[in-house]
């Protein structure tokens, strides 16, 4: 199973919120790139990178971040939050980022996140399927929408999506623990997807439990910054 930290950004700095609740937010380091150094001097090879003053504005805006860590590690790296346009994924690409995630646009506006997929191929555009009870939400979980989670990971299978972050977002950032039977069922209804994991991961015991239902990859954020999960241990398990 393949581990992957995550990086959230507010004004340039690595924060963490709790439900994707912005009033949550809490700083854990103003320099990202020394986190992203960090672990790849710990035996990580991908970062997850989330812009989210970009989810909430609807554009890139740490761009510049991205850039920064691209340039000063090795890491692969998956951008995701406010990707609306063309432009914008452009930019995102031009700033070292392997892959883009997209949540809000393929809701929003499937044509466009379509021609991406048949543009740039289904290794580097990754689905963002967050959702709350199961019904998809967007703009940075701000918004809720009626749409069923299962389906709409079905639809874009069908539409030759392989890669799916999956957020439990009543568990992001609560370290509760991940929600292993729906990941579960969503391999079992599509078992070539790569999936990854996202949300309420609290130890590694967690990570060997989503292994033994064959989950491809995890993200792990706020276990690692309140040292639920140490560095060490993850290199460990790797």
């Amino acid at each position: 199973m393949e581990i992957i930290p995550a990086i959230d950004m507010i004004d340039g700095k690595c924060v963490r919120l709790s439900k994707g609740d912005y009033d949550t937010k809490k700083v854990y380091n103003e320099n990202p790139v020394e986190v992203a150094r960090m672990f790849e001097d710990n035996g990580i090879k991908r970062l997850h990178l989330v812009d989210l003053d970009g989810a909430k504005a609807g554009h890139i805006v740490n761009h510049a971040t991205l850039r920064a860590i691209t340039s000063a590690t090795k890491l692969t790296v998956d951008f995701g939050g406010g990707l609306k346009t063309t432009a914008d994924l452009n930019i995102a690409f031009d700033c070292g980022a392997q892959m883009v995630t997209g949540g809000s646009i393929a809701v929003k506006n499937p044509a466009e996140f379509e021609s991406w997929i048949t543009t740039y191929g289904p290794d580097r555009i990754i689905l963002g399927a967050d959702a709350k009870d199961r019904k998809v939400a967007v703009t940075g979980w701000i918004e809720n929408t009626e749409t069923e989670l299962m389906d709409f990971v079905k639809k874009y299978h069908q539409k030759g999506i392989r890669k799916v972050i999956c957020t439990d977002i009543s568990r992001d950032g609560m370290l509760q623990g991940p929600a292993v039977e729906l990941y579960s069922e969503m391999l079992q209804m599509l078992p070539d997807l790569w999936l990854v994991a996202s949300g309420g991961v609290s130890s590694v015991d967690d990570l060997y439990q989503l292994q033994s239902k064959g989950v491809p990859a995890v993200i792990i954020g706020k276990a690692i910054y309140e040292n639920k999960i140490t560095l060490k241990q993850l290199s460990e398990f790797l």
